[in-house]
């Protein structure tokens, strides 16, 4: 890679690199295609220079074959789209009258793998340079006929027989009712399954009649809160399906986890057989640990981690590498882009300047596709991006990755330093760490970073509020009949009702609020409402404000916002930034979901500072955590919560220098959230508890900061979530228990257990927290691990005593 190692040895980075490892290339490992594929299969392929298969899409064809459930793990750009189109497109072409559904967690998604199985049944034709991401990283890596030839130009042939369509919310009516009535593969996602088909079945008889196949792609994404609504959906799906005759298979996805068989079960309520030996050839990556150089070595502050990666980005850009960064947030991800923007508007190519853009959550429709094309095409060098990419979508060749912090596991971290070499070849990841501990953590043990293990995604659908809302759905999709509530689930591989037991409460609690009416052995939905349509599977609230440019009256609508992050975000006199674009929010109106915002041209960006309050409401299972020499550590109590926040204040940042211009004030309503949280108590009678004793009231509050910025921090090591997945609060007594205590919650309505994982890894946790404190070189405490302007210390002995 041209330019690389001049960048690496840049006096400006070089001294700063804690980590250069070289990811060595790997050779692939081939079957033959399938003795029994249909010969219209087998043209189509060898049309598109394939004459042979990687192990594991032919372990793959063989289990489906033998009518078993498949879940498939294995790398980025390692061909996994072609294990479920192959066996897929076989088995509707065997049987003209078989559907299948394709699950896409993302629409953006579901539109990049129509277009590549468009090009496999022939809809349209292929070429080089033609879209087809999966199958040509696949030819790039030498999965080509014997002579290695690259694929055939397009020739005239006939198409497969097959109908692929996508349905969402971005499909026309006209198409919708084409889609249901003779569409072959539906390709969709959670959302307009839970809301648009699965309400409306009468409408698909035809379709979920002869359901033959679920394909669910990117699996790893269905974890916590969002996993637990999908894993209901899929009950909901299963019933429909049986009431009309169908038991699909599944064919499941995912990046590397440490239990994708138990997570897979989990969503489908079937046995699923684990394919997970990678037959994909390797391209070389060098994987580099950067660890910004420290401005305050007395407060342990670092220069910014979003700024550092913004100047690795620059440097690959400008030696002609095409780049993707990872900023991690809305506000982020549009200032880096802007900044990156402004400082090549003066460098130009052969081809005309370097252009970079954002890419989040939040764009329209046809924002999102147009980036996704530039950088296919190449008219877009480079892409700032939330975690919105991290998925499979085809955006071309990229050939760096910058990570600017840790993403909030290992999972994400690799499928983002995955987006560099998805056509083979050299290519180059950066993780740039921030001043948190997790990232401090790692800087200082790269080795572990290498070793470590993925992690555990986990779901609860039993979860009281998730399993409540897809009951009532389930119930206006088809009435419950009582022997489906007499027995619990069985375990696989026997078919089991895809709700039992677990529904049989929630019913009879909605019969006394007459949502439901219990009669003849039946259960009915009794209500006016249409309960899927006040239910989003993606946050704890279903309400969406929506973003209105009001500039001279275009009254346009320019984004969206779900309710709790728009009260966080685009409060009034917030700066919202669209595509390099600054907006002044003039109103948010939070009763109409509406937001109305000026163009503008200000210096700075603005951050709104949440209060939050909490109270227990009832504890359920108490814990003794065991110190040295038998003596009793802590106690902890697993309690529901009620967890109140509001906006209070916010803050102006200067773009470029992050100076704090001053603060105003938000007047908004607060959010309440009963939840579940995990409470650890430092009273007298523990050695915790003993140690905070030699310290006054203010001492105890910094201590308990101290640790809880840690836990916060670094649990995701332990658990399958984001920080922000987690809440942590210190009590220097807490009102319920009358001690000192942490109480670290989830922050979703109801829980989705991770409290409940955190109660079984307490011991080490704390112990990597202890090490944390102890190898951090700051004096009195710092961002990187206790927080600025924490008490070491203290926090340091309260940790040994625990």
């Amino acid at each position: 890679m041209r330019g690389l190692d001049a960048i690496l040895h840049d006096p400006s980075f070089a001294p700063y690199i804690a980590l250069e490892k070289t990811l060595p290339a790997a050779e692939g490992s081939f079957a033959p295609l399938p003795a029994g594929l249909d010969p219209r299969l087998r043209e189509a392929l060898r049309r598109r220079g394939l004459e042979r298969l990687y192990s594991h899409q032919a372990e793959t064809f063989d289990a489906l074959a033998d009518a078993r459930n498949v879940v498939v793990v294995t790398p980025t750009a390692s061909g996994k789209t072609l294990c479920y189109n192959l066996p897929v497109l076989h088995a509707l072409l065997a049987d003209p009258d078989a559907r299948a559904l394709y699950l896409f967690p993302t629409k953006a998604l579901s539109q990049d793998q129509q277009s590549e199985l468009n090009e496999l049944v022939g809809s349209r034709e292929w070429g080089v340079g033609s879209g087809g991401s999966d199958v040509k990283a696949s030819v790039a890596a030498g999965n080509t006929s014997d002579d290695h030839t690259t694929p055939l130009l397009p020739t005239p042939y006939s198409p497969l027989p097959i109908k692929i369509a996508t349905y969402d919310g971005d499909t026309p009516d006209p198409i919708r009712v084409s889609a249901r009535d003779t569409g072959r593969v539906i390709i969709t996602n959670p959302d307009m399954l839970h809301q648009g088909i699965l309400p409306n079945h009468p409408r698909w008889i035809k379709f979920f009649s002869r359901l033959a196949f679920v394909v669910i792609d990117e699996m790893h994404i269905y974890s916590g809160v969002f996993g637990s609504h999908v894993a209901d959906l899929i009950r909901r799906l299963r019933r429909v399906a049986a009431f009309y005759g169908s038991r699909p298979r599944f064919i499941l996805c995912s990046a590397t986890i440490a239990n994708p068989r138990e997570l897979a079960e989990a969503l489908v309520g079937e046995e699923v057989t684990l394919v997970d030996k990678n037959g994909a050839p390797r391209g070389e990556k060098k994987i580099i640990l950067y660890n910004p150089p420290l401005v305050d070595a007395v407060q342990g502050i670092r220069r910014s981690s979003v700024d550092e990666s913004r100047r690795w980005a620059l440097a690959f850009l400008r030696a002609g590498i095409k780049t993707i960064l990872f900023a991690h947030s809305r506000v982020k991800t549009e200032v880096a882009a802007s900044y990156l923007t402004q400082d090549l508007a003066n460098l130009y190519t052969g081809s005309g300047g370097i252009r970079v853009v954002p890419y989040r959550g939040g764009l329209l429709p046809n924002e999102r596709r147009g980036i996704e094309r530039g950088l296919r095409e190449g008219s877009i060098q480079g892409v700032v991006s939330t975690n919105a990419l991290e998925l499979g979508i085809d955006i071309g060749g990229l050939d760096a990755s910058v990570v600017a912090g840790f993403p909030g596991s290992f999972n994400s971290f690799w499928q983002q330093s995955g987006r560099a070499g998805r056509r083979g070849g050299l290519s180059v990841s950066v993780f740039v760490a921030s001043a948190a501990p997790i990232d401090q953590f790692i800087m200082e043990n790269p080795d572990w970073f290498f070793r470590k293990a993925a992690e555990e995604a986990r779901i609860d659908p039993d979860n009281a509020y998730i399993l409540s809302d897809h009951v009532k759905c389930a119930c206006f999709e088809l009435p419950f009949r009582d022997e489906e509530l007499t027995a619990p689930p069985l375990p696989p591989p026997s078919p089991s009702p895809p709700f039992g037991t677990a529904a049989a409460d929630v019913l009879a609690f909605l019969e006394e609020d007459g949502i439901v009416r219990h009669t003849a052995g039946r259960w009915h939905w009794s209500d006016r409402s249409f309960p899927a349509e006040r239910i989003s599977l993606r946050s704890a609230t279903a309400d969406n404000v929506v973003i209105i440019d009001a500039t001279d009256g275009r009254n346009r609508t320019i984004g969206e916002m779900d309710r709790p992050s728009a009260k966080e975000l685009i409060f009034e006199n917030a700066v919202y930034i669209h595509l390099g674009r600054q907006y002044l929010v003039e109103k948010l109106d939070i009763a109409n979901r509406a937001c109305y915002v000026r163009e503008a041209s200000v210096n700075y960006f603005t951050d709104g500072l949440v209060k939050t309050d909490i109270k227990v409401l009832s504890e359920d299972e108490a814990f003794s955590y065991p110190a040295d020499g038998g003596r009793v550590g802590a106690r902890g109590a697993l309690c529901d919560l009620l967890v109140r926040s509001q906006v209070t204040k916010f803050k102006k940042i200067r773009f470029r220098t992050n100076e704090n211009l001053g603060y105003g004030d938000i007047n908004l309503p607060e959010e309440e959230m009963q939840t579940r949280g995990l409470v650890l108590l430092f009273g007298p009678d523990t050695h915790a508890g003993q140690a905070l004793a030699a310290w006054d009231e203010a001492g105890v509050g910094a201590i308990l900061s101290g640790a809880g910025t840690l836990v916060k921090q670094i649990a995701p090591i332990y658990l399958l979530c984001a920080p922000r997945d987690l809440g942590a609060a210190e009590r220097t007594r807490d009102p319920h228990f009358g001690v000192p205590a942490l109480c670290i919650y989830d922050k979703y309505p109801g829980g989705t257990g991770l409290s409940e994982a955190l109660a079984a890894k307490t011991a080490p946790l704390f112990a990597a927290i202890r090490e944390r404190v102890e190898r951090c070189p700051c004096e009195k405490g710092c961002p990187s691990c206790v927080g600025a302007g924490g008490f070491k210390a203290g926090t340091r002995q309260f940790l040994a005593a625990l």
